[in-house]
């Protein structure tokens, strides 16, 4: 059978099929390479994604504590208030308008809005009335102790509500008794210069009875109710 020499110029050409099949595979690599080039670039944005997700949670774990500021209340259970305070003077009908002093509060909070209260006011300085002859040389004393309720308002700023039980003693005016029963109410509101001092002013109305100066037996020592006007302004300081 004869054999058919191949000449240069057929060794240089290619059958269709094999053209076909050479850049079919030339395809396909190109293909695999863009497919691992699109995976590492996928697993690289998943890991760059999964890392700032978690990271998002220790950030909202350390602002608070980097933003804390005066508003923030810190976590002390007591208080202590000392101040100027004003009452007027109802139970002695031929004196002085009112009385200047000073009043002290211990405080102690039951959770965030709760607070036991106990106070000790002290008035002596008369003030009003100055055409009278002989206004005397009254004063005031009282003790009293019960709830409070009080609340952030905005920012630094506070709210405060009591109510108050104890006693009250008028003297230098030979009132029998000079000693009364006393409970009122009142409210106030507080500025906070840091998360321990801060400032506070406070009103409120404290009834007590007494009998009129010179009273006697044969009158009863019957006794007259009425309710004092007060006023105070000082420091808070908390621990």
């Amino acid at each position: 059978m004869p054999v058919l020499e191949q000449t240069p110029e057929s060794r240089g050409r290619c059958s269709p099929a094999g053209e076909r099949s050479g850049r079919g595979r030339f395809i396909l690599t190109k293909l695999r390479e863009s497919f691992k080039l699109k995976r590492t670039l996928l697993f690289l944005f998943v890991g760059v994604a999964s890392a700032m997700l978690g990271a998002l949670p220790a950030a909202s774990q350390v602002n608070p504590e980097a933003a804390a500021g005066p508003a923030q209340a810190a976590p002390y259970k007591y208080e202590v208030y000392v101040g100027a305070a004003y009452s007027r003077l109802r139970q002695v009908p031929v004196s002085y308008s009112g009385l200047l002093g000073g009043k002290a509060m211990v405080g102690r909070d039951f959770g965030k809005y709760f607070q036991l209260m106990a106070s000790g006011d002290y008035y002596k300085v008369g003030l009003g009335h100055s055409y009278l002859p002989n206004p005397g040389n009254p004063y005031i004393y009282t003790f009293l102790v019960g709830p409070a309720v009080h609340a952030t308002l905005y920012e630094n700023l506070s709210g405060v509500f009591f109510a108050e039980l104890g006693a009250e003693h008028t003297g230098n005016e030979h009132e029998t008794p000079n000693l009364s029963f006393a409970g009122g109410f009142g409210g106030g509101l507080g500025y906070s210069l840091n998360h321990r001092i801060g400032l506070q002013l406070t009103a409120d109305r404290v009834a007590a009875s007494f009998s009129l100066p010179n009273n006697n037996a044969q009158q009863g020592y019957s006794t007259n109710r009425t309710w004092n006007a007060r006023a105070t302004f000082g420091v808070v300081y908390k621990f």
